[in-house]
């Protein structure tokens, strides 16, 4: 079998995530990198053995025979990349969100439509079990029409003051909330139309990052269901979640409820007491597992098996128009609606 040949654009957090799982892979040969700096991503393409570094993607699509491009880059530069990797014939696995501007995203959906590429976003949590066994309870009509929704995702401050040099120009929505409209449009499936929310700047803003501390917004849908989406950068650190995360769906005979925040382990040391996150991505002996790894892989079998991916173009354009009039709500006060979407589902 020919691998297939795939570059890296970004290798922070997550391109070296998404790295460390493809590198196991006998379906892949890992090319080539980009990222801002040879000298930081020397590391971990050290440890990858990728040989072929660059500063610039632009060059490395020139340069490289690729297959496909995996963009880690931060959430609000995704949109150039992708759109360049596609214009070079590339299939993408893009980081969540899609983009941050919902015009951008119907380009991307229509482009994606027009080359017949592959493109899947990384809302990695339909791969985590207790939400995709919620799909299909739903799917086998258990609750029976799902009609109202929430959602609460929130992080201690380390997020956007130590882990994020980018936070400034993300919010808690765009980061966080993003898997739970996904979640929520994908159980619903039901475009959004239109969302009124709130938000405070103050914390962050007084520590020099210009974004949100929390928002909370309600999101109406194609069907008439509805959802509240709630976030928080703020929670001291000693909060024991990294996030704090719960669902909750009602439908007109039933109702579900996700409450992950725990994981399944506690721990207490002398420093403090913590839920360790182990669903999403965690290294087993020499093997990464978890939701995260099941969503990257399942692109390489997209490809590999010429199938529509299980997040696509057209999932990343749901998420990013609602995030999207969000923000807008918040900064205008009104309720905001969403565009028609760029093509016929």
């Amino acid at each position: 079998m020919n691998q297939l040949r795939v570059g890296i654009v970004g290798m922070g957090i997550m391109g070296s995530s998404v790295g460390r799982v493809l590198a196991r892979d006998a379906r892949v040969q890992l090319v080539a990198a980009t990222s801002l700096s040879l000298e930081k991503m020397a590391p971990i393409c050290d440890e990858l053995g990728i040989a072929r570094r660059y500063l610039d993607y632009a060059e490395m699509f020139a340069r490289e025979s690729l297959d496909a491009v995996c963009v880690a880059t931060p959430d609000q530069h995704h949109y150039a990349v992708v759109m360049a990797a596609l214009n070079a014939g590339r299939h993408v696995l893009v980081e969540k969100p899609m983009t941050t501007d919902v015009n951008e995203a119907a380009e991307i959906v229509r482009r994606v439509r027009e080359t017949g590429l592959k493109l899947q976003v990384s809302y990695n949590h339909r791969w985590l079990a207790p939400y995709n066994a919620t799909w299909k309870m739903i799917r086998e009509g258990k609750i029976g029409q799902p009609l109202m929704g929430y959602a609460r995702k929130s992080n201690p401050i380390l997020v956007p003051t130590e882990m994020l040099p980018w936070s400034g120009g993300s919010s808690p929505a765009w980061f966080l909330s993003g898997h739970d409209i996904d979640l929520m449009t994908w159980w619903f499936d039901a475009d959004p139309v239109e969302a009124h929310g709130y938000g405070i700047k103050k914390v962050l803003a007084a520590r020099g990052i210009d974004t949100y501390d929390m928002i909370q917004a309600q999101v109406k849908f194609s069907n008439g269901a509805f959802a509240t989406f709630e976030t928080c950068w703020i929670y001291p650190n000693s909060h024991p979640a990294l996030p704090d995360s719960y669902m909750e769906v009602v439908g007109e005979a039933g109702q579900i409820v996700m409450d992950r925040k725990a994981e399944a382990i506690e721990m207490a040391s002398a420093e403090r007491f913590a839920w360790p996150r182990s669903l999403l991505n965690f290294q087993v002996f020499d093997k990464w597992v978890g939701a995260f790894p099941s969503c990257v892989e399942s692109f390489i079998d997209a490809i590999l098996e010429d199938r529509p991916p299980y997040v696509t173009a057209y999932d990343g354009w749901r998420a990013t128009a609602a995030l999207d009039a969000i923000h807008r709500s918040v900064a205008s006060g009104q309720v905001e609606k969403i565009a028609a979407p760029p093509i016929a589902h």
